[in-house]
């Protein structure tokens, strides 16, 4: 049975999943990534809560260069937002996606924004 690329990364996903769980005092990443847009939430998963959100689509990093120098915006922005909340620890969750690329420049621009993994 040949899977789909989506379909091998839900597998992906569901596995980290597995191991990974958020909570009010230590949210979970979570990414995700289309072909034009990078989105990330803060999660906690106990009650079942967005906390905060961000997204390549918003007006203050839409304009920042390429699709990577836009994730990397994308990070920063969400650490301002968790700063501002008082969340400095998170546990990260790359959804099934490779740590490459625009996944991998959103978690650096968390990590450049204060955040800790």
């Amino acid at each position: 049975m040949k899977l789909t690329n989506n379909e091998r990364r839900k597998r992906i996903h569901y596995r980290i999943r597995k191991k990974i769980k958020g909570s009010a005092n230590l949210p979970r990443l979570s990414v995700f990534r289309s072909n034009k847009a990078i989105e990330v939430q803060l999660i906690d998963d106990v009650n079942g809560h967005t906390l905060l959100a961000a997204s390549s689509r918003e007006s203050a990093v839409a304009s920042a260069g390429n699709k990577t120098a836009v994730a990397k915006e994308v990070g920063k922005l969400i650490a301002e937002k968790a700063k501002a909340q008082d969340i400095e620890n998170i546990v990260f969750d790359r959804s099934g996606y490779l740590y490459h690329g625009r996944v991998k420049a959103l978690a650096e621009g968390a990590r450049e924004g204060g955040l800790k993994f």
